[in-house]
């Protein structure tokens, strides 16, 4: 929140409201949060989504880069702005319009800081001092993956659906409970994935 304190004027130096009530703090995104090739490591919920009405931004645990190296500060940017111009607007030409006078480059959807946003993030990073967090691994997690998938059988015939276990589908495909109808169809490449359905 401090960082947000401290990033305001920037985003009103060049025509921009940061909502005055907003909540950030390091958490998982909803989806992509430990995907290898191109993680979520940043996201804003819109203040609809919220009971209280107040945007919250999430940084990603993944990320350890401390705060006297500044490399978090343009991520929090990027999330900011989102809730400068609402969450509808996506990535879209106004939001780009956005982090670009506020110093961001690159991909609308993965930006990074520019040099004078990064000279500025430099500054701010001297007064908040180490980012208070560190890193999660995914791989160390003590969650387990799930192994049992369900697989969608569905009737030809009148679009009944049940999911049953591999196991089972290896029995034979369950029928439908509608007389006359009969067995139902599954994808066969459902059934070639590793796991234990027990």
């Amino acid at each position: 929140m401090e960082a947000v304190v401290l990033m305001t004027p920037l985003f009103e130096a060049k025509g921009y409201k940061v909502p005055e009530k907003l909540r950030v703090s390091c958490g998982w995104p909803s989806a992509r949060g430990l995907s290898k090739k191109n993680p979520t490591i940043g996201q804003c919920w819109a203040n609809e989504a919220a009971s209280d009405k107040i945007n919250q931004i999430f940084i990603s645990p993944i990320l350890n880069v401390p705060v006297d190296q500044f490399g978090l500060l343009d991520v929090l940017a990027h999330e900011v702005a989102h809730a400068v111009v609402g969450i509808k607007e996506k990535h879209n030409k106004v939001f780009g319009k956005c982090v670009r006078a506020i110093g961001l480059e690159g991909k609308l959807t993965s930006t990074h800081g520019g040099k004078e946003f990064m000279a500025q993030a430099e500054k701010w990073a001297a007064k908040l001092g180490a980012y208070p967090h560190g890193k999660l691994s995914g791989l160390k997690s003590p969650v387990n993956k799930q192994t049992t998938r369900l697989v969608k059988c569905e009737c030809k015939a009148c679009g009944y659906t049940a999911r049953v276990t591999r196991k089972w589908l290896e029995m034979g495909a369950p029928l439908c409970p509608i007389k006359g109808h009969g067995p139902m169809a599954f994808e066969t490449g459902d059934l070639d994935f590793e796991g234990d359905d027990e």
